[in-house]
């Protein structure tokens, strides 16, 4: 006699779905954020996305009931800081930098984690691909795509602040998962926070700014990671990787469309690029033990 089967069974595009909603929730939350860098400043921003954020993580995953060993508290205080540092770079990079290319920039952190220690040539095919993106997005040689030079090393520190993140956040959070977020959160809150006020601009002290703020942070944090969270437990880890390989091209779509950003084709096949390279290195990749899915991480 078979085994019963299941009533119900989510559709396979449901999960899909709401990993696109998710990363629209993202770089709306950031197209938003950069609206009101006039008002605020960039590092007022990050103050407001970290310190809002952190008390909305707060009250989801409830921190306080978690317990991290000795050996885990190195890795979480690098896991906090690199988170910090990630929003504070990122933001600053946005002052200059168009919303797309800043989002390419900043994914090659993570990429490039996944291809280290790559020895097949396929592999190297992944490699190239990437660099060939970096050279035409980057202003190197004769300024081919015209980006800000401090912008571009921004988003690019901001990356390799995303590559620290994991790494830390694979030993932090091997016991408490997604929560250890909120315990990072605030890590990052308590070093970032105060930089990003001391160098906010005065408008940040304006209450009706809070609304915004708040949308902000539910946009770019609880939002988002919920829907990640939702999709990840539906979705093989390779297609989930290979959906999130998209966020440069929806970001460059976002700042299309509320920041009023118009990428040249230059650009739009050098970001194409580093996306191409991004799936192609997930969908290859070696089965390990312990996988560096850098797309699969809560980021920012």
């Amino acid at each position: 006699m078979s085994s019963p089967q299941p009533q119900t069974q989510s559709p396979v595009w449901l999960p899909i779905f709401v990993l696109l909603i998710a990363m629209t929730s993202i770089q709306g939350g950031a197209a938003l954020a950069k609206t009101l860098f006039p008002l605020v400043g960039a590092p007022g921003i990050t103050a407001l996305r970290l310190g809002l954020g952190t008390l909305i993580l707060c009250a989801i995953f409830k921190p306080w009931r978690l317990r991290f060993s000795r050996q885990q508290l190195g890795p979480l205080i690098v896991y906090g800081l690199a988170l910090g540092a990630m929003n504070y770079l990122f933001y600053l990079a946005l002052r200059t930098v168009p919303l797309g290319i800043a989002v390419a920039l900043e994914f090659t952190g993570p990429l490039t984690l996944a291809l280290i220690g790559s020895r097949r040539a396929l592999d190297f095919v992944w490699v190239v691909l990437a660099v060939l993106g970096l050279w035409f997005l980057l202003p190197l040689g004769h300024d081919i795509s015209s980006v800000d030079p401090q912008g571009a090393a921004l988003a690019v520190g901001a990356g390799a602040c995303w590559a620290l993140y994991i790494l830390a956040g694979q030993k932090a959070g091997a016991e408490h998962g997604p929560a250890t977020v909120a315990v990072g959160s605030i890590i990052a809150s308590i070093v970032f926070v105060p930089i990003g006020l001391g160098f906010a601009a005065s408008g940040i002290w304006q209450l009706s700014l809070i609304p915004l703020a708040l949308a902000i942070a539910v946009l770019s944090s609880a939002l988002p990671y919920s829907l990640e969270m939702v999709a990840l437990t539906r979705l093989p880890a390779r297609t989930f990787g290979t959906m999130m390989s998209l966020e440069p091209a929806m970001a460059a779509v976002s700042g299309m469309l509320f920041l009023g950003e118009v990428l040249t084709l230059v650009q739009w096949l050098a970001l194409l690029a580093i996306i191409g390279a991004s799936i192609g290195s997930t969908l290859t990749m070696r089965p390990q033990k312990k996988p560096i899915d850098p797309v699969s991480e809560l980021r920012e």
